[in-house]
């Protein structure tokens, strides 16, 4: 696994600047993209000499895998949050979606970030989503063991529902900034959960 080698800060003033340096490039980053975005603009966006810069990361890719690590522990407790109280597993797919697109609406830098990351480093940005897939697949089984889902293989249905929540993101929450998100989830939980296939057609 791909791993940062960003400099620690010593103290907590250390610890803002750090934190200054790492806002400004997720806006750079994610406006920009990563080509366009430069240690120079960065660093003037956070209001910070370049110097500084080399204090907490030695490359721009390091400022960029840290963004991409911290997206995902983001968004992870976010969606804990989100769905921590559910009373089953189709209840928290629901919600889950939701806050999802949501959560991509409110950030929609660190979400460009990420995407970034599969031109820049591909170790972290597959990392990104085998540590979503790993934690979604043991839930899934979780839920098949309890009988609130049917079997069936979790691996992959942990890839196809992280798959549609993605695209989804996309259109719903990054191109169409308008869209009513509620809507949007339930119209793909219902496919979720009822799939295509006609009610007089199943058997």
């Amino acid at each position: 696994m791909s791993k940062t080698t960003a400099l620690r800060p010593k103290t907590s003033r250390g610890e803002l600047t750090r934190q200054k340096i790492l806002d400004a490039a997720k806006r750079e980053i994610g406006g920009r993209g990563f080509a366009e975005a430069s240690i120079s603009t960065i660093t003037a966006e956070a209001g910070v000499g370049q110097g500084t810069f080399y204090l907490y990361f030695r490359t721009k890719e390091d400022v960029l895998r840290e963004l991409v690590l911290h997206m995902g522990r983001k968004l992870r407790r976010h969606l804990t949050l989100a769905v921590g109280d559910s009373t089953s597993r189709i209840e928290a797919e629901r919600r889950g979606l939701l806050a999802f697109l949501e959560f991509v609406r409110d950030n929609p830098d660190l979400y460009r970030v990420v995407e970034e990351a599969q031109f820049v480093d591909e170790t972290i940005y597959r990392q990104y989503y085998d540590d979503f897939a790993e934690s979604y697949r043991l839930a899934l089984l979780a839920a098949e063991a309890r009988g609130e889902i049917r079997p069936g293989q979790a691996e992959v249905r942990a890839w196809a529902l992280m798959g549609i929540a993605v695209m989804l993101g996309h259109r719903f929450a990054i191109w169409e900034k308008d869209a009513a998100l509620p809507k949007i989830a339930d119209a793909a939980f219902d496919m979720v959960s009822h799939g295509l296939i006609p009610d007089d057609r199943r058997g």
